[in-house]
């Protein structure tokens, strides 16, 4: 497996280190020229103005007078970025001026202020200050600064030996530092020998303000590893122990650059109990909104883990107290504490003025806007109108001709939708998925998915050249969006979907007999009950003689004396008659989805009441639990003498999601629940997807209810589905990105366990507004870069962009491990 690239993911208000890195206007022009300067320049045409970063502007370059002072860092190029900023890299570029120049800075330092009085030189985390430059007049040389710097104002100051005359352009990379932290004072790390290793603990890279708890980059589970080669162990942390503490805290005082509303601050900790290191015990915090500190702190004491030793955020809430300045003491928990990031979350951002003549243009171009988008709003309701009562009358042509029959050993089970036709109305809709929103007018026809199942091609082809003069849109390999009114949602016994189905082909199924068999009850012995919904309940249960009722194809390894372990879905016999058609339905699907992958429908008690469906079921349980009760291959489970599961393993186990979801994706079927909750193991890791993990109360902290009626796996969802309601094939992606960082993480938490579910729910809005604020789940430390940069692929904003499961399933079987 390849080594891991980091990229470390912060919050909101927070730069984010590998994704912070937006130019900041040298090459764009945002930066004015008043707010560039320089110590000396060769002339008007090579003043500092002309040292942007790809420009030809003047003489092609600043050029400072070179003399034959012995102090070879004296000339700089100073840019004043107005407020302070998050650098994470910057370029160079020597003098071209279209082949007539041939200057350029071989090396260079970097100094930055916060405050344009107080200078810092930069250095990188072995303490080297000079940063090799360029080596011809043309190429733009990129370098990363690590550690990132805050500052307002940065110079460049090029290495100048006196053998040639030197010109620059350059450009900065970053973002705006929104986190308001200016400075803070913390007691000097410590040393700490473990196994006759030294372990340096202190604050490497501190400028005398800031420093290794701002830097963005949260430390590794093991604090002796670090993100970084070449430095020494400890590096990414900040620690101390309690023998030098006798008060039993460490205090650290925050200064920001003004008063602020502060909502919560997050801080890393390590957790490596086995090694005597502890998330902090409590917390108390003072603040100071003047001059004076207030008499009430807060104070705050999460729950001590002594089972999982991941590093993790602690999140506090701050209750929204006014202050300029912040002092925190941390109780020791245990013999060490150890921080690697220390962040805060404000209610306010900073103000801009605007000249009153662009807020007169501005207003007046608002104004003219809301009138559009109100005339495109009439416009747009206009038509859905008149669509959905076309919809209507549609669907309720086709519920009135609709009949599910089932064909069974020794009788025929028919039921007609006519007998509840009045009943629909009367009904409210119970579907676990209710949208959000409703969706626009547009949509595509599903009719292609009829020539992806066999036993449709004769129903296809008979219904003459209407079908296909429909000319249905494909605006991705198995991605296709369907409008409400064309999806088939099946109400599960247990109250969730079990998929969603396009319109057209449970119209087809509707008019198929299905091969399968009545199981007698009395051979069901009841084991344990799974999980319950308003309409039915998931029971597991022991069938004996099973294999005279399975198909021929279904491969089994239980022997034919041996009782088999099976799923019953069971209907309630006073559930009302939707309940019971959906319930018909679902047989009809699920008899037709046949995949190694995908957990087979073996048979069905429908003869009296109540309704059974029967299920395979996997004797491991669902992979949720297995995974949470192993480990993977290495120290901590050798320590913790934990079962484990190795690389090679897991890489099994996601090919396996994989190729389930390529079958149903093949189908156009949408699962819309994809979770290591619905993912069921067998022997040999064997993995098979199936759709109950929501009746389990085992699960309920992963649903959120919006409003009291939709329950949504919103930790999973793709944005477009949790704000627009859309659930496609290209969002069962998305919830297959977050299984896979489910299994590499081995379900040790929540997917964005320190965001609370109203800010996960902010964070789609960031997807939204792509303004690069949005939060990615991190890199878990065993994730290969390949297989990380697959997760993210599957996380994409634009649903067109990311790949289908036939590609997933294909980088998999081609992935090495």
């Amino acid at each position: 497996i390849s080594n891991c690239i980091l990229i470390t993911h912060c919050f909101p208000d927070i730069c984010v280190v590998g994704v912070c890195r937006f130019p900041l206007g040298m090459s764009g022009g945002q930066i004015q020229d008043e707010d560039i300067s320089a110590s000396s320049q060769w002339s008007d045409s090579t003043a500092a103005k002309y040292g942007r970063l790809d420009f030809e502007d003047g003489d092609g370059a600043w050029c400072p007078v070179i003399t034959d002072e012995p102090d070879s860092l004296k000339e700089f190029l100073q840019i004043d970025l107005r407020s302070l900023h998050f650098i994470t890299l910057v370029g160079t570029q020597g003098r071209h001026a279209g082949g007539i120049g041939n200057e350029f800075a071989q090396m260079y330092k970097i100094t930055y202020s916060r405050d344009g009085s107080r200078w810092v030189p930069w250095k990188n985390r072995q303490g080297k200050e000079v940063i090799e430059g360029n080596r011809n007049a043309y190429d733009i040389v990129l370098k990363d600064l690590e550690p990132p710097i805050v500052a307002r104002f940065v110079r460049f100051m090029p290495v100048i030996d006196h053998s040639m005359n030197v010109c620059m352009r350059v450009e900065l990379y970053g973002c705006e530092w929104l986190d308001g932290l200016v400075s803070y004072n913390a007691p000097a790390g410590q040393l700490m020998i473990l196994h006759d290793m030294p372990v340096y603990l202190n604050d490497s890279v501190y400028d005398g303000g800031l420093g290794q708890l701002t830097d963005g980059m949260s430390g590794l589970d093991d604090f002796t590893q670090s993100h970084v080669y070449n430095v020494w162990p400890g590096y990414d942390y900040v620690g101390w122990t309690n023998e030098s503490f006798p008060s039993g805290f460490v205090e650290i005082m925050f200064e920001f650059d003004r008063t602020r509303n502060f909502t919560t601050m997050k801080v890393h900790c390590n957790n490596m109990f086995s090694k005597w290191v502890k998330t902090f015990q409590k917390v108390v915090c003072y603040f100071r909104s003047e001059s004076d500190w207030e008499t009430t702190p807060i104070s705050f004491s999460p729950v001590v883990d002594d089972v999982n030793p991941s590093a993790r955020f602690v999140t506090v809430s701050l209750h929204n107290h006014m202050a300029s300045a912040i002092k925190c003491q941390y109780h020791f928990a245990d013999v060490w504490m150890m921080f690697s990031e220390i962040t805060f979350q404000s209610g306010d951002n900073p103000t801009h003025k605007v000249d009153d003549s662009n807020t007169r243009i501005l207003i007046g171009c608002l104004v003219a806007i809301i009138f559009i988008l109100v005339a495109i709003i009439i416009i747009i309701l206009w038509r859905q109108v008149w669509q959905k009562l076309l919809e209507k009358a549609s669907r309720r042509m086709l519920d009135d001709e609709l009949t599910a029959s089932l064909s069974i050993q020794s009788e025929t089970f028919t039921y007609n939708n006519n007998n509840h036709s009045s009943a629909t109305s009367e009904q409210e809709s119970n579907s676990t998925y209710e949208r959000i929103f409703p969706l626009g007018p547009d949509y595509q026809e599903p009719s292609r998915l009829i020539r992806k199942l066999p036993e449709f091609t004769k129903a296809s082809d008979e219904a003459g050249d209407s079908a296909s003069n429909t000319s249905p849109a494909s605006a991705q390999d198995g991605v296709p969006h369907y409008a409400e009114a064309d999806i088939v949602n099946l109400q599960g016994v247990t109250g969730g979907n079990t998929y969603a189905v396009p319109a057209l082909t449970m119209d087809l199924l509707s008019g198929k007999d299905v091969a399968v068999e009545e199981f007698p009850r009395q051979l069901l012995t009841f084991k344990e009950k799974l999980g319950e919904g308003q309409f039915g309940e998931v029971h597991l249960c022991e069938a004996e003689g099973m294999q005279d009722f399975m198909d021929e194809d279904f491969i089994s390894d239980i022997s034919e004396n041996q009782p088999m372990l099976v799923a019953v879905k069971m209907l309630r016999a006073d559930a009302n008659k939707n309940a019971r058609s959906d319930f018909l339905k679902e047989i009809k699907i699920m008899s037709r989805l046949k995949d190694p992958n995908i957990i087979r429908l073996l048979a069905v008690c429908i003869c009296s009441d109540p309704l059974c469906m029967i299920t395979e079921y996997m004797e491991n349980g669902d992979l949720n639990q297995f995974l949470s009760r192993h480990e993977p291959e290495g120290q901590i489970a050798l320590l913790s003498n934990a079962p484990t599961v190795s690389c090679r393993n897991l890489h099994y186990i996601a090919t396996q999601i994989a190729s389930g979801m390529k079958y149903l994706s093949s189908l156009n079927f949408v699962h819309r629940d994809l979770a290591t909750r619905n993912c069921l193991v067998g022997k040999k890791f064997t993995i098979k997807i199936a759709d109950f993990g929501m009746s389990r109360n085992l699960y309920s902290g992963d649903y959120y209810r919006i409003q009291g009626r939709a329950v949504l796996p919103i930790r999973w969802m793709s944005w477009e589905s949790i704000l627009l309601g859309k659930f496609t094939t290209a969002s069962d992606v998305w919830a297959y990105g977050v299984t896979l960082w489910e299994t590499l993480t081995f379900c040790k938490e929540q997917p964005y366990s320190q965001l609370s579910d109203e800010q996960v729910i902010e964070n789609t809005g960031e997807f939204f507004r792509d303004q690069k604020r949005q939060i990615y789940l991190p890199q878990p430390p065993i994730c290969p870069d390949s297989v990380y940069k697959l997760m993210l692929s599957c996380w994409h904003r634009n649903a067109k962009e990311r790949p289908s499961f036939q590609e997933i399933h294909r980088i998999l079987l081609e992935c090495q491990v």
